[in-house]
C-alpha cells in the first residue's frame, strides 16, 4: 500500500464499533425506552458508492478526509453500537465511478470467480441487502453479473426484466429477485428475543434504457418504479413480511406523479405497505434543506407523505439511518415511532473539512491489491500538454478542459463519418464541464499543468464512463440547445453591480458549450428553459449573434453535432435531441476517444478558442464562486477580464466579472 495512503487512513487500527467513531457510543432513545414487546430496529443506508472504497482521489493523486467506505465503515460499527438491533443496506451505484472502477472494468476484466473491490469492501462489513443503480449497467451485462456474484448479500430490483414487460408486473422475467425477505431475531426492550422478517425491494431509474440503450437494448427492459411496487408490495405481505423498506436507487422529485419517472422516490413512498424509504441517485442529503418546500416532504423530520426515508450523500461521505420503534401486533410488528438522520464522516469548519472517523483497517486492506494496480493505471502517461487543462473558469468563459474534449470528439466522429451519406456535413461538438465545484466543493476542478498527461488526467478531464454519438439536427435546433444551456445563469439587470451569475441548482454537466459556432449570451434575458428542461418563457432568446462560418447561422441547415449517449439519448431533456436524430452511435467511450486523439497527437494545445462570450452591459458586474485554485489562471482566461472579489461559502474564492 502506497505510503501517501497508509499515513492517512490507517493512524490506528479500528475495528470496534465505539473506538471506530472516537467516542463512546450512547444508546438511541429507543434502545433505552424498549420494553417487553417493543424493540428498536436501527435501518442503516449507504448509497452512491461509486466504488469509493477507499478515502482516496485517484484523479488527483491524492488522499481525501470526505469519502471512501473505509470510513464510512467506522460509522456503521459505531452505529451498530447504539441500537439493539440493525440491519445495513445498500442503495446502487457501487460499481462505477472511479478509475478503480474503469480498470476493473477496462483493464483487469472480471474471470469466474474474483470479486469486485468494492464488494470485497462491502463484505468486509455484513450488509443485508442491496440495489442496483443506473451506474450499474454502464459496463454491460455481462460484467455486471459477474461482478454481482461476488456479493455475499443479497441483490434486488423489482423493475429490470428480461426481454418484453409483461402485462402484470408479477410475470416479468426479472433479471434479479425483485425483493428480499431476511429473517432477523430482534431483542426487545425485556430482553426477549423474537423473530421478525424485513423485506427489502429495490428500484433503479428506467432512463437506463436511454443512458445505457447499447448494453441493454434487445435485452433487458425497465418498467415504472411506482407500478412496479404496487404490484410486488402485497406479494410481500403476503408472504408475511413485518416491515417493507424500499431500497430506491431514484431521488425525490416534488412534481406530480408520472409514469416512468426518474425521482420517484416521494410517490414510492405513498404506495400502501411500505414501511421505509431509502433513496439516493441525487448525490445529497435527506433529511436535510436540499428538499425544503416540497408538498409532502418533511425536509427536517426525514418524512415522505408521512413515512421515514433518508438519503445518505455519495461516495461513502453519510450514512443513512432510520431508526424505527417496533410493537408487537399479534404475531408480527407494526412501526410505532421513527426518527432519521444523515450521519456525516466530517464537518465543516469554514474551508476546512474535518474528518470525523478513521478508516477501518480490515476495508483498507480489502483491496489493498487493487488500490495499488489502480495507481498504477492512473499514473500511465499517453502524451503532453502545451498548456494548462483547467476547469476554474469553465461556467463563465470558453474553457481549455472543454475544449479538449470537444477537439476529440470532432476528430473521431469525422473518422467514424467517412464513407456514410453524413460525411461533408458540417461537424460540431457539444462538451460539458463535469468538475466545476458545485456540489463536489471547492476541490473538485480539473487541473493539469503543463507537460505529460496521464490516464488520470483523462479520467479527470471525462468522468464518466459515456459512449460517443452523433446527431443530425438544424441550425434551429443548435440554437435551442444552447439556449437550454445558458439556463445556468440567472438574469442580470442591466446598470447594477455585483450581482451573482450562477444559478446553483443547475448542473454543470447540463451547460453545454458548441464549438464550431460562435455566439453570445444576453444575461438581460431571461432563460427560455426551467432547471429541467420545461419552456418557461417561449419568447426568449439569450443567444444571440449565433453564426457559423462567420456568417449567421441558416436555421434550416443541417449540422451532425457530436456529443455523448447521454445527451443524445435524452439526458437533460435538450429540446430536439432524442435517439430520433442520432446518427452515429459508436462502439469507444469518450474517454478512450480522447485517450486516442492525446496519443495520435503526442502534444495537444488545448487552449480555448473564445468561441462564446457574454454580451456587453456597460455599468453591469457579476459575481461567481469558483475553486481558489483558479487564482493562477484567472489572468489568462480568454474572451472576459476576471477580477478577485474576496472568500465565497464554504471554501470557494469569489470573483468579479464587468460585462
Amino acid at each position: 500500500m502506497s505510503n501517501i495512503l497508509k499515513s492517512s487512513v490507517s493512524r490506528r487500527t479500528l475495528l470496534g464499533g465505539m473506538a471506530a467513531t472516537g467516542f463512546v457510543a450512547a444508546m438511541h432513545p429507543y434502545s433505552l425506552l424498549a420494553k417487553e414487546n417493543t424493540a428498536h430496529l436501527r435501518l442503516m443506508e449507504t448509497t452512491d458508492l461509486h466504488v469509493h472504497v477507499l478515502p482516496y482521489d485517484y484523479y488527483g493523486d491524492r488522499p481525501v478526509d470526505t469519502a471512501g467506505l473505509a470510513r464510512t465503515a467506522s460509522l456503521i460499527r459505531g452505529i451498530r453500537d447504539e441500537a439493539t438491533n440493525s440491519v445495513l443496506v445498500d442503495n446502487g451505484d457501487f460499481l462505477q465511478g472511479n478509475p478503480m472502477g474503469d480498470f476493473i472494468a477496462y483493464e483487469r476484466g472480471l474471470k469466474e470467480g474474483d470479486i469486485h473491490p468494492v464488494l470485497k469492501g462491502m463484505n468486509v462489513l455484513g450488509y443485508d441487502a442491496g440495489t442496483l443503480g443506473n451506474h450499474e449497467f454502464n459496463y454491460g451485462l455481462d460484467f455486471l453479473t459477474k461482478a454481482l456474484a461476488g456479493a455475499n448479500f443479497p441483490i434486488v430490483c423489482a423493475n429490470v426484466a428480461h426481454g418484453a414487460l409483461a402485462s402484470n408486473p408479477r410475470d416479468d422475467k426479472l433479471m434479479l429477485k425483485p425483493y428480499v425477505i431476511v429473517e432477523k431475531t430482534v431483542m426487545d426492550g425485556a430482553g426477549t428475543s423474537h423473530p421478525i422478517k424485513i423485506g427489502f425491494i429495490g428500484f433503479v431509474p428506467p432512463q437506463i434504457m436511454n443512458w445505457d440503450r447499447r448494453h441493454l437494448d434487445g435485452k433487458v427492459n425497465a418498467r415504472d418504479i411506482v407500478s412496479s411496487a404496487k404490484a410486488f408490495v402485497p406479494e410481500m405481505r403476503e408472504q408475511g413480511c413485518d416491515i417493507v423498506v424500499a431500497l430506491s436507487h431514484s431521488g425525490i422529485d416534488g412534481g406530480s406523479y408520472t409514469d416512468g419517472m426518474e425521482n420517484a422516490s416521494l410517490h414510492l413512498a405513498a404506495v400502501d405497505g411500505i414501511d421505509a424509504v431509502f433513496t439516493g441517485h441525487h448525490h445529497l442529503v435527506f433529511p436535510g434543506p436540499a428538499y425544503e418546500g416540497i408538498p409532502e416532504v418533511d425536509s427536517e423530520k426525514g418524512t415522505l407523505f408521512g413515512k421515514p426515508a433518508a438519503m445518505g450523500g455519495f461516495w461513502g461521505s453519510h450514512l443513512g439511518v432510520i431508526d424505527l420503534m417496533l410493537e408487537r401486533e399479534g404475531a408480527g410488528w407494526r412501526v410505532a415511532n421513527f426518527t432519521t438522520e444523515a450521519r456525516s464522516i466530517y464537518k465543516k469548519d469554514g474551508r476546512k473539512k474535518i474528518p470525523l472517523t478513521e478508516s477501518q483497517q480490515d476495508v483498507i486492506d480489502s483491496v489493498k491489491e487493487e488500490h495499488e494496480a489502480t495507481l498504477a493505471y492512473v499514473r500511465r502517461a499517453v502524451g503532453k500538454t502545451s498548456a494548462p487543462l483547467h476547469s476554474y473558469f469553465a461556467l463563465v468563459a470558453d474553457d481549455p478542459s472543454v475544449q479538449i474534449v470537444s477537439k476529440s470528439q470532432l476528430w473521431y466522429v469525422g473518422e467514424m463519418l467517412k464513407g456514410t451519406e453524413w460525411e461533408g456535413l458540417p461537424i460540431l461538438s457539444a462538451a460539458a464541464p463535469f468538475k466545476a465545484g458545485g456540489r463536489g466543493g471547492p476541490d473538485y476542478y480539473t487541473d493539469v499543468p503543463v507537460g505529460d498527461v496521464a490516464i488520470k488526467n483523462v479520467a479527470d478531464l471525462y468522468l464518466y464512463p459515456n459512449t460517443a454519438r452523433a446527431v443530425a439536427i438544424t441550425g434551429a435546433t443548435v440554437k435551442e440547445w444552447l439556449e437550454r444551456s445558458a439556463g445556468i445563469f440567472q438574469q442580470i439587470e442591466p446598470g447594477k453591480p455585483d450581482q451573482m451569475l450562477l444559478d446553483p441548482q443547475f448542473p454543470s454537466y447540463n451547460f453545454d458549450i458548441i464549438d464550431g459556432v460562435t455566439y453570445q449570451i444576453d444575461l438581460s434575458q431571461p432563460s427560455k428553459y426551467g432547471p429541467k428542461g420545461e419552456l418557461i418563457n417561449p419568447d426568449a432568446s439569450r443567444i444571440v449573434d449565433l453564426q457559423f462560418n462567420g456568417a449567421p447561422i441558416d436555421p434550416e441547415a443541417k449540422f451532425v453535432v457530436a456529443t455523448n449517449n447521454y445527451r443524445a439519448g435524452g439526458g437533460g431533456n435538450f429540446p430536439g435531441v432524442d435517439d430520433s436524430v442520432v446518427i452515429l452511435v459508436a462502439p469507444d467511450t469518450n474517454r478512450d476517444v480522447l485517450v486516442r486523439y492525446i496519443v495520435q497527437e503526442g502534444t495537444i494545445n488545448p487552449s480555448a478558442d473564445a468561441n462564446w462570450t457574454f454580451k456587453a452591459m456597460p455599468g453591469t458586474s457579476v459575481l461567481f464562486d469558483t475553486g481558489p485554485g483558479g487564482k493562477e489562471h484567472a489572468a489568462s482566461v480568454e474572451g472576459v477580464a476576471i477580477e478577485p472579489a474576496g472568500d465565497g461559502a464554504d471554501g470557494f474564492a469569489r470573483y468579479r466579472i464587468t460585462l
